[in-house]
């Protein structure tokens, strides 16, 4: 009889003195936090400029060393340059201006932002994943998109990056309000 007492009370003991369950959350007072991204059309760049905002991070821009034109992002076209690459992975290995960020190892929490081309994370941002080692970081990424959800797209970039602690992600509208970026980031602190 005792013990079934006890087993009851042991909660009862939690809930009147008020225990909460740790929340985990990914950023504290001593992080240092960089947003990276790749924009085509400047959704994602929207998003990442107030994510750096909100959360008092640096940014780095993956740039292509050939950038993408308004004729180069025609999905619906066979001759454009990103059905091509669609079509020829080959084709995805694009060089970027730069993959190396200053300070790199000072940063304890990476978010990466990427529109979603066919389902995955716009492949500019493959050799940034590939030319970083992402040991020691959480890494979190964010995506633009019409309709696409977030989809595998992180865990492909985790995949491919071999190293890292990559969490779940958030997808963004292409036209994201302000008010719903704070709130993700918020979240986070």
């Amino acid at each position: 009889m005792k013990k079934v007492v006890i087993i009851f009370l042991i909660p009862l003991l939690f809930l009147l003195t008020g225990c909460k369950k740790k929340e985990n959350k990914v950023l504290n007072d001593d992080s240092k936090v960089l947003v990276v991204y790749f924009s085509a059309q400047n959704h994602t760049e929207k998003v990442a400029q107030a994510i750096a905002q909100n959360l008092k991070a640096d940014t780095f821009k993956v740039v292509p060393l050939s950038e993408y034109t308004d004729d180069d992002l025609d999905y619906n076209d066979s001759n454009s340059r990103v059905y091509k690459e669609h079509e020829n992975e080959n084709l995805r290995d694009v060089a970027l201006v730069s993959s190396k960020v200053n300070n790199w190892e000072d940063y304890d929490l990476v978010l990466i932002g990427y529109p979603i081309w066919w389902g995955i994370a716009a492949w500019p941002l493959n050799n940034f994943v590939k030319d970083n080692d992402f040991t020691g970081k959480t890494v979190i990424p964010f995506c633009t998109s019409a309709s696409s959800g977030l989809g595998s797209s992180g865990k492909l970039l985790s995949s491919m990056a071999g190293t890292g602690n990559w969490l779940e992600g958030k997808r963004f509208a292409s036209n994201a309000s302000l008010d719903e970026i704070k709130s993700w980031t918020d979240s986070l602190k």
